[in-house]
């Protein structure tokens, strides 16, 4: 299985994330998705937070590896451009894949959603607390 590369985005106490509504399910993930072919984890990590969040980034830390489906990647990242929520995606015309809405959540509320994994969210609250 190829590899995943995330965004993690950290402005004012807030992380960027993905509300995800599928199957009448909510949950959170971190914005990110598959490593291309002869991609590195990093910019699959920019190319998704362009088409997931509308947003330029410089990527930092690699903040977590996670195995799951593959190597899950998490990069801590500055926004350097673009307009945050404008994604084109084509996960925001595919209907099949659910509802994608980008948001900023308090990281002090991360314990009280569901966010995917768990572990990363738990990360980051413990980089900011």
């Amino acid at each position: 299985m190829k590899g995943r590369g995330s965004a993690v985005l950290i402005e004012n106490k807030t992380v960027a994330l993905i509300k995800r509504i599928k199957n009448g399910v909510t949950y959170y993930v971190f914005p990110g998705g598959g490593i291309e072919l002869g991609e590195t984890p990093e910019e699959a990590t920019k190319r998704e937070a362009l088409e997931e969040l509308g947003v330029e980034i410089e990527v930092k830390d690699c903040i977590a590896e996670i195995d799951f489906d593959g190597k899950q990647f998490f990069f801590l990242g500055d926004i350097v451009g673009g307009v945050f929520g404008t994604g084109q995606g084509e996960e925001f015309s595919n209907e099949n894949k659910g509802v994608y809405i980008p948001e900023w959540v308090n990281i002090d509320d991360l314990h009280s959603i569901n966010v995917k994994p768990k572990e990363v969210a738990e990360k980051v609250q413990s980089l900011y607390k």
